[in-house]
């Protein structure tokens, strides 16, 4: 089984007829992204002239790939798998597959057994590459991924000097100008509730905060701050009712996320506390649930579909072109103005 029929044109004679790489041919027949138009349509016209048919499980026996790629969220809670935002990331790698032959695999590691359990996994072929979501700073998962040579693409990144490729939004200029809209409409007493600082993008958002009160010539007050050990809504609840009891006088409030900016919502409803009147609230993400709010909640728009699509392609390059350097790609956000802020 796998063999080519003697006489049957091979990919790499296609690859020769089309004047492109192997890998490139192999992307065409996977419908993978990042191939030019004008390639695309060479390389499918030596296919149509040689009469070449790809023949899938020669290819998977020959490359031992397995068609399938995991999916991995590395929190400790396994119910955060349903949180907006990361259904909406699931949503966007799946849909950046639909149109290949890839499987995705959904996978949950905690621990270090079960980091190495999946690493072991990985390398006995089940995969042919890796996605990883919601990694913090100390986490060795992508190094043991690298070593093991398994292509892999974080969302995200631990730390400023990541050396694995990702992609990312600008999570610090975002919440720089988020907190720079409160500040140019008056706000002067201006709280944070912070994602968990072991993540490199609550770091960055909790930064940008910073960064524009500085340019304002504002003063930092740490008693202003709230660091959540999450992102979800009770965590923003807690943390504006803290912040209601630290400065009654507070009258604005950037939250690292839209869901715990929904929780700091119930809190400030709870408090008797007008939104935006009283107290201005805008959001990180911009995800689907951030609509139907309680005022209709201003955020940071982060484009979620395009990270996703983003990672995919990278992956895929990677899963073909194993020499690749590693990439760091960052994706622009926007300020999208509701009637919370």
């Amino acid at each position: 089984m796998g063999r080519q029929r003697p006489g049957t044109p091979t990919l790499e004679e296609v690859a020769a007829l089309a004047g492109v790489g192997r890998g490139t041919v192999s992307r065409v027949v996977n419908n993978a992204a990042g191939v030019r138009d004008s390639t695309r349509r060479a390389v499918q016209q030596a296919i149509a002239e040689l009469g070449y048919v790809p023949n899938l499980a020669a290819r998977s026996l020959a490359g031992h790939r397995a068609d399938a790629v995991a999916l991995v969220m590395t929190e400790t809670d396994w119910r955060l798998f349903g949180e907006p935002f990361f259904t909406e990331i699931v949503h966007a790698v799946g849909d950046a597959l639909t149109d290949t032959p890839v499987q995705l695999l959904l996978t949950l590691v905690r621990t270090d057994t079960e980091r190495q359990r999946f690493v072991e996994y990985a390398r006995g072929g089940r995969v042919d590459g890796v996605l990883l979501m919601s990694v913090r700073a100390e986490d060795p998962l992508p190094d043991m991924l690298a070593k093991a040579g398994l292509p892999t693409v974080m969302l995200g990144r631990r730390s400023g000097d990541e050396s694995v490729t990702y992609v990312d939004a600008d999570n610090t200029g975002g919440a720089r100008g988020a907190v720079t809209h409160l500040l140019d409409g008056g706000r002067t007493t201006i709280g944070a509730i912070s994602g968990p600082l072991d993540m490199y993008v609550a770091q960055c958002r909790l930064r940008g905060y910073r960064e524009a009160l500085e340019l304002a010539d504002v003063a930092m007050r740490p008693s202003l701050v709230v660091e959540c050990a999450d992102f979800t809504e009770e965590s923003g609840r807690r943390a504006m009712t803290d912040l209601i009891s630290r400065h009654p006088e507070l009258d604005a409030v950037f939250a690292a996320s839209d869901t715990m900016a929904a929780g700091a919502l119930n809190a400030l409803r709870a408090a008797g506390r007008r939104v935006p009147q009283d107290v201005a609230v805008i959001g990180f993400d911009d995800f689907q649930p951030a609509r139907p709010t309680d005022p209709p909640l201003t955020t940071v728009r982060q484009p979620l579909e395009e990270i996703g699509h983003t990672m995919v392609r990278l992956l895929l390059e990677e899963m073909e072109e194993s020499a690749v350097a590693w990439r760091h790609v960052i994706l622009r956000t926007e300020l999208v103005l509701r009637d919370s802020a």
